[in-house]
């Protein structure tokens, strides 16, 4: 094992873990924020920089720092390595500059969007973002294109963390969808526009950290925080059925994969559970889904209800209820 310390905590790890890994099994306010790095799928990484780190000391055997900033979802642990995030004010000067980067281009869509209120970079921006845009210049556009029925593809809003290309090529049998063209004119397309219809193309959806890729089932029928994400399953012989249910009432409003507590999908769903199975009957629901408590998500939703107490105006006492 590995002893690396983060932010002044120290931490046990096996070799090959990356300083993210690491800082993920400590937890809380310390581990970096990734845009485009994801766990389940190889190869992502390395392409947003939001999750750069400062490295004080390189290992026990080279105590020496780093000279620049790393990506901490790339840059494997060192025994002995003692790393700064958000007790560095470097490390906090440079998230801002890229958060800055990030929108550069990005629009104004979070009143209309459907990710609002579930977007990574929502909560980065507030938390690092700058109150108003130090630039003028008039922002990229994109035609908009067609990639099927039941994707909404907006090319304005993405960042090209590369998420949904590594999806379509590790989890389905055949991508048509990828990275056209260089440098600032790089967009997400489909060759001669083809249409992106395989059995577990919705996971994209899931993956995007913007609301580049949305659910055109669910399309401005409501906000996030108006459903109730329900736990619940069926029978599915292409996945594993298990899924989060959104409900207003007894309706459900779209059906998402069960997402970890980094934001990470536990269990790719396919097509059919995702936008066809859309009536209550067909689910068995499990009950509510835990969510982050600082998530807009948890406005006015109870974990425990309590029943309130009996006040005996007359004897001048009050009975808890337990």
């Amino acid at each position: 094992m590995l002893k690396v310390t983060i932010d002044n905590i120290p931490v046990d790890v096996e070799e090959g873990t990356t300083i993210l890994q690491a800082a993920r099994k400590i937890g809380g306010e310390i581990v970096p924020p990734a845009m485009c790095y994801y766990s389940k799928l190889a190869g992502s990484g390395g392409k947003c920089r939001t999750c750069l780190v400062k490295v004080v000391v390189s290992s026990s055997k080279d105590p020496k720092p780093m000279n620049k900033l790393v990506a901490s979802c790339s840059t494997p642990v060192q025994d002995g390595m003692v790393v700064q995030n958000i007790t560095s004010q470097e490390v906090l000067e440079a998230r801002k500059a890229i958060v800055e980067f990030l929108l550069i281009n990005h629009p104004l869509d979070c009143p209309v969007c459907d990710q609002a209120g579930e977007c990574d970079l929502q909560d980065l921006s507030f938390q690092h973002g700058m109150e108003e845009t130090r630039t003028d210049e008039d922002r990229r556009e994109f035609a908009p294109i067609d990639i099927g029925p039941f994707i909404k593809l907006h090319m304005n809003r993405c960042i090209l963390c590369y998420r949904c290309v590594y999806v379509a090529d590790q989890i389905t049998d055949k991508r048509v969808h990828g990275v056209l063209y260089r440098s600032d004119v790089s967009e997400i397309s489909t060759y001669i526009e083809n249409v992106i219809e395989n059995d577990f193309s919705g996971n994209v959806i899931d993956v995007c950290p913007v609301g580049a890729l949305t659910d055109r089932t669910f399309r401005f029928k409501s906000r996030v925080w108006f459903l109730k994400p329900m736990d619940a399953h069926r029978a599915c012989a292409k996945c594993s059925g298990k899924v989060t249910a959104w409900m207003f009432g007894k309706e459900i409003y779209r059906i998402t994969a069960r997402k970890d507590q980094f934001g990470e999908v536990e269990d790719f769903i396919c097509n059919e559970c995702r936008f066809e199975k859309k009536d209550l009957n067909e689910w068995i629901i499990e009950g509510p889904r835990k969510i982050k408590r600082q998530s807009v998500i948890s406005s006015n939703h109870y974990e425990k209800t309590i029943k309130p107490s009996i006040i005996h105006p007359i004897e001048g006492t009050m009975e808890k209820q337990e």
